[in-house]
């Protein structure tokens, strides 16, 4: 019961601020409530803070002993749905399938994969030397174990 009041509270929050969505909700068995969200243009304290209350607000205390963490993805965090895709557009990733690794920027979201570009240092076709060559690697969602954006730190 706890948990249908809660995701409709939830549902509701969140169709009131469209840019945001939910990333992970879960109850553990001591009533402990974890929200992790994601939006089109990031989370910011304030976005946490009033899906909190609009959940915390709305359930008795009396009736449900329960405790509450409202929290964006991390940016450490592996991408899980295609609208974080959509959003990391143009910034480094590294994806990992059953074939390997691949680094790239992330070029293009589709309805059922992304398409990764980079520039790779290869021998010349004729003569000595090397030269750099832009490369593309579509790949399917399906494929991908696991995505995440590259930190750069300056």
């Amino acid at each position: 019961m706890l948990k249908e009041k809660v995701e409709s509270l939830l549902n509701k929050a969140l169709a009131e601020r469209p840019s945001l969505f939910l990333i992970d909700f879960t109850i553990s068995g001591d009533n402990t409530i974890r929200v992790v969200l994601d939006g089109d243009e990031g989370v910011n304290l304030q976005d946490c803070i009033e899906v909190s209350r609009a959940i915390e607000h709305n359930l008795d205390r009396e009736e449900e002993d329960f405790s509450l963490e409202v929290t964006s993805a991390g940016a450490t965090e592996p991408l899980l749905l295609p609208r974080q895709y959509e959003k990391n557009k143009g910034r480094k990733l590294k994806v990992r399938t059953d074939m390997g690794e691949q680094e790239g920027t992330l070029a293009e979201v589709t309805e059922n994969n992304i398409i990764l570009e980079w520039k790779a240092r290869e021998p010349k076709p004729t003569g000595k030397g090397k030269v750099t060559v832009q490369k593309k690697q579509e790949i399917a969602f399906s494929d991908i174990k696991e995505a995440k954006v590259v930190l750069k730190f300056n």
